[in-house]
């Protein structure tokens, strides 16, 4: 995906339908896939599956403590604002398999959006979130839009019109890897 690179900072969205490689293409800019090549991927970026799979018994305090010991610039501020911007003060300490899907994805988003990564890749972020939820997300990242040097890579199947994107890549028309 020659295209992609280099990353601006601000957001970038990619777009596509099911199966257009959304996912691994992120996968791959975390280093969780092998790069394909002629891709460099960033030595500093995060991915997370949102769904959180294989953590059911975890608390959301347990699955950032994880994620806070793989991030060095973790912004423990920044986690206390959205936990109670998501409203997810009362499920603290509840384990994940006791959370409704949209309140374990916003335990993963807030884990990813305070990692303090130089590039964070979202993939398909709005998904399972209240109206509430989307506005706190949406407002997030156009905040995040004129950032001087950190790119948000957002995966969706459509670029947010309400957001000022930097770059959106169409993958709907890529071969799936």
């Amino acid at each position: 995906m020659t295209d992609l690179y280099p990353l601006p900072p601000g957001l970038i969205a990619v777009t596509g339908g099911e199966r257009s490689g959304k996912t691994s293409l992120l996968r791959r800019l975390c280093g969780e896939l092998a790069a394909l090549p002629g891709e460099t991927p960033p030595t500093d970026a995060h991915w997370l599956d949102l769904s959180l799979p294989g953590q059911d018994d975890a608390t959301p305090q347990q699955v950032w403590q994880a994620l806070r010991a793989r991030s060095p610039r973790w912004n423990s501020d920044l986690q206390d604002e959205l936990v109670e911007a998501l409203a997810l003060l009362p499920h603290l300490h509840k384990q994940l398999f006791m959370l409704s899907t949209g309140s374990r994805r916003k335990v993963a988003l807030v884990g990813l959006l305070a990692c303090g990564a130089n590039v964070t890749c979202l993939d398909q972020p709005f998904a399972a979130l209240d109206r509430a939820s989307i506005r706190v997300l949406t407002s997030f990242l156009a905040d995040m839009a004129e950032h001087p040097s950190r790119s948000w890579v957002v995966a969706d199947y459509e670029a947010d019109p309400a957001l000022p994107w930097r770059r959106v890549i169409a993958l709907d028309e890529v071969t799936p890897s």
